[in-house]
């Protein structure tokens, strides 16, 4: 039965057509950041003293040219990549667990502890993120894990109100009170028996919280207060290329065009599962 739910899933997934498209193109996208710096006759960091001064244009020895210091630019872009993808992972990942936690506490206690915990939330979501994120990375100019903390320490409030919404609604079903009248604990109850049925609206969450951590990730970069060069993400090496956007746009448009074809098929991908969970509900 679990696996023909499964099959059944996917097959309401793959019927959405932005979200099959999405899907082949993330899954192309890691394979290629994943593969590319291996293969690659150049490390992301090699200069090539000949082309030193300005960005050379691309050719047969460099697909996507070099920068104004003779580092391969295609080698760059897909290690950059690697950065951005996994720090949009993590982040995303932060997010959601603390989101769930939180909401979930909420939601399944009520009273004082809903209260509490969702006055903390509205104050969190009344604080500018960009400026706070921005801060907190001046003070600290954080390598990637603290970088990833940062992220998704401060983008687990949409979370957290759709778990305790969930929440709010499922503890009142009579498979929690059967399941309480059995002698399951509260935490059992939480874990065990209402979690799993909120899972849908938490893996949706989780999927576009993926995209706006590599966005904050990329601005934050951009701005120079993410992570710093010589390690290139897709962030950082738009700031690089940015003096030189009129005489060289081949440095510009690779980093740009990939931040915005992640977050929209990730969008997408998102949009899918929810119909697709929506469906099987």
């Amino acid at each position: 039965m679990i696996d023909g739910a499964r099959a059944s899933l996917w097959r309401r997934l793959l019927h959405h057509r932005g979200a099959r498209a999405s899907l082949v193109l993330l899954l192309l996208l890691a394979t290629l950041v994943t593969v590319v710096p291996m293969i690659s006759p150049f490390e992301y960091d090699q200069e090539d003293l000949d082309l030193i001064g300005q960005p050379s244009q691309p050719g047969r020895a460099h697909w996507f040219g070099t920068d104004e210091l003779g580092q391969d630019s295609l080698t760059r872009v897909m290690y950059g990549g690697r950065i951005s993808l996994a720090v949009g992972l993590a982040s995303a990942l932060v997010a959601t667990f603390l989101g769930t936690a939180i909401g979930a506490l909420a939601g399944f206690f009520g009273g004082t502890i809903d209260a509490g915990l969702m006055r903390f939330t509205d104050v969190i979501l009344s604080i500018p993120l960009l400026p706070l994120v921005l801060l907190l990375s001046g003070l600290f100019r954080p390598g990637l894990p603290l970088l990833v903390m940062s992220i998704g320490g401060l983008t687990w409030m949409g979370t957290a109100r759709v778990v305790r919404s969930q929440f709010l609604s499922l503890r009142e079903l009579e498979f929690v009170d059967a399941a309480r009248a059995l002698g399951a604990g509260n935490g059992r109850l939480i874990v065990r028996h209402i979690l799993p049925n909120a899972a849908a609206p938490i893996i949706v969450s989780a999927t576009l919280a993926v995209g706006s951590s590599i966005m904050l990730e990329s601005a934050l970069s951009f701005l120079g207060f993410g992570v710093q060069p010589p390690t290139p993400t897709w962030g950082n090496l738009l700031k690089t290329a940015s003096p030189w956007i009129g005489a060289a746009p081949w440095l510009v448009l690779p980093p740009g065009l990939l931040i915005f074809a992640t977050v929209l098929a990730v969008n997408f991908l998102g949009d899918g599962l929810r119909e697709a969970l929506e469906a099987k509900q």
